[in-house]
């Protein structure tokens, strides 16, 4: 926590500190509601105007046996008042609701950070479980390496709620209310939209909602009384550009752009998905608005959720599917039919562990040679990647574009890290929206022959619409004769159709921007980065640049073609470094496709990288 002015005595008598930012931590059992109160004190912080970004973390298992290390759920959070890009590195706070929270969330704590515990879950059990030897509160280490605040949270929930006639299996669930209330004072942040959403949440559950309110009350009483805490802290708002903002999640972000890409096309939405983690929000979210013309489709399995989109596709509606790797597989013999039928289609693919089941809730970029080449023949399809939530909006409206100019499917990725993630998003006048311009053939009335394979300048096939008069025509899977789209075995014709497929996605280089650069247009070390690690690329690379060193940042949003000017930028600069999370992807393909002998920083531990992680990486490169 940075420091920007001094102590200054409070209304209760504790002193205010004024902060540009803090990094916060809530860890518990995978049913103590961490993940609701941290997106309540994400909230909370962005209705006060910080600029925010989140990582929540949680066990794959819906309840994740209680009081375990592998049982912990967790959400982190970091409020600013600048722009920030990452959901911080070393926290400044941590709550630990039992010992499995504490132990395998204490070594993320800045030295002599507020650590606060639950001190009533530090019993002989719950010690057990997390695979303590003695109790850690009672050795005196904690008090020396940090400033350790004892709470008997349970018992003071149980008193707060004790009018309220509830059982003690529902009282202590509302003591993620009370850690919520003690966050809320230490971070002077309102109580009220929080107590908004109690009112909504549990309308119809009047004891339940009363019950939350006195534990967030309580929380919040418990940090004005205690003396426990000498200093509570200010953040003042972050400097944005104007406008209103909203707080999103990548997968509600990419929804919404989907919603808006339709609209912008005058086409309706379909959506065929089998749910899968962490990609099923998406299908969720999406069920929210047949008042837009949606279509939600839950498919049996994932062959027949690709199926239904290629339907839909060929029907002339926008047409999308969604999953993460394991169901990518499963789809890959229909994306490749999708590509010689040579339609619109958005197979939209929120990376997570693997391989096969792999790490289900945790996040990883390992996908990108899986979309690139997983599939039989030669059927290159354009790839485009997100780099945070409130991007995925973007990205989403940028695949259609091409997909529909071009008539080919566009995978686009996202990543666990960027889908559960949070972050402020200006809400864009609708004016700011570009259209997206899509042409049908009309009906052939005098006697012509109807081409579905004749090529325009991009080498796009017309999109012909079922029932359009003259218009019919043959569809399949077996190699197409070129213009006619007649089955054809002829070898001459096979290799004319697949160098022009591969041409036209080619082709796409053209009608995409230039590769941005930021920091000097050549020097001793580029960055390049793709996905989830934009934030802690862009932070390491700036404050590396402060430090002196030559370092510049290219984040690609255009994976399949690359940006044309690609090649340019990498020779320019005398080492090139490519962090990803996976075992080295993308740099595979840059010292491919251009000879150039880029570096790796390569992590699949299911999280993100640190802004450390990789300014200690450029540190060494350029020494």
């Amino acid at each position: 926590m940075s420091t920007t002015t001094q102590p200054e005595a409070s209304s209760g008598g504790k002193q205010i500190i004024q902060l540009e930012g803090a990094t916060v931590r809530l860890a518990g059992d995978s049913g103590d509601g961490m993940q609701l109160a941290g997106m309540q004190l994400t909230n909370t912080s962005a209705l006060a105007g910080n600029d925010i970004a989140t990582f929540p973390d949680f066990p794959a298992e819906i309840r994740a046996p209680k009081g375990t290390l592998a049982g912990v759920s967790g959400f982190q959070l970091h409020f600013a008042a600048d722009d920030i890009y990452t959901p911080g590195d070393r926290l400044n706070a941590l709550v630990a609701m039992n010992p499995a929270a504490l132990k395998t969330n204490l070594e993320d704590l800045e030295p002599n950070g507020i650590l606060i515990v639950n001190e009533d879950a530090f019993d002989g059990k719950s010690l057990k479980l997390a695979h303590y030897d003695e109790n850690p509160l009672e050795n005196g280490n904690l008090e020396e390496r940090f400033r350790l605040i004892r709470v008997k949270m349970t018992k003071l929930t149980r008193d707060a709620v004790a009018e309220q006639g509830l059982s003690v299996k529902e009282a202590d669930r509302c003591r993620n209310f009370f850690a919520m209330g003690l966050l809320y004072w230490l971070y002077s942040r309102s109580l009220d939209p929080t107590l908004r959403f109690i009112d909504a949440k549990f309308a119809k559950m009047p004891d339940i909602a009363e019950a939350n309110r006195r534990a967030l009350r309580a929380g919040y009483n418990y940090g004005e009384t205690t003396e426990a805490f000498v200093y509570t802290y200010h953040i003042d708002p972050a400097r944005l550009p104007a406008g209103t903002y909203n707080n999103v999640t990548g997968n509600q972000a990419m929804a919404w752009g989907m919603v808006a890409a339709a609209k912008l096309s005058n086409k309706d939405l379909f959506l065929g998905s089998y749910p899968i983690t962490p990609a099923s929000d998406i299908l969720h979210e999406l069920s929210r608005y047949k008042n837009y013309g949606v279509r939600t489709f839950q498919a049996e399995d994932e062959i027949a959720a690709i199926g239904s989109a290629i339907g839909a596709a060929f029907g002339g509606a926008m047409a999308t599917t969604t999953s993460s790797g394991p169901g990518i597989c499963l789809k890959s013999e229909a994306m490749g039919l999708a590509m010689i039928l040579e339609l619109p289609l958005l197979i939209i693919n929120i990376q997570r562990g693997g391989p096969s089941t792999g790490l289900p809730t945790k996040t990883e970029q390992a996908d990108l040679l899986q979309v690139m080449y997983g599939r039989n023949g030669e059927s290159p399809l354009p790839v485009v990647a997100a780099r945070s939530p409130a991007d995925c909006f973007d990205v989403v409206q940028e695949a259609w574009r091409i997909a529909t100019r071009f008539m080919v499917p566009v995978i686009v990725l996202s990543d666990g890290y960027i889908a559960n993630g949070s972050e402020p998003w200006r809400i864009p006048n609708t004016s700011e929206l570009k259209k997206i311009p899509i042409e049908h053939p009309g009906p052939l009335d005098n006697g012509d022959v109807f081409k579905p394979y004749l090529r325009n300048e991009r080498l796009a096939r017309p999109w012909a619409l079922p029932g359009t008069p003259g218009l019919m025509h043959r569809i399949g899977g077996l190699e197409k004769q070129d213009v006619t789209g007649n089955v054809s075995y002829d070898p001459l014709n096979h290799q004319h159709m697949v160098n022009t497929r591969a041409q036209k996605v080619a082709n796409i280089a053209d009608d995409i921007p230039l590769q941005e650069v930021a920091g000097p247009e050549q020097g001793d070390l580029l960055v390049l980065s793709w996905g989830g690690t934009y934030g802690a690329c862009t932070t390491a690379t700036q404050r590396c640049r402060a430090e002196g060193i030559s370092v510049a940042h290219a984040h690609l949003r255009y994976l399949n073609p690359f940006p044309r000017n690609l090649e340019k930028i990498l020779r320019s600069y005398k080492k090139v470094l490519v962090p990803e999370l996976n075992l080295g992807q993308l740099q595979m393909m840059i010292r491919s496709k251009f000879l150039i002998d880029a570096q790796g920083l390569n992590k699949v531990q299911g999280k993100p990288f640190s802004v450390i992680e990789v300014m200690e990486k450029i540190r060494k490169l350029t020494a």
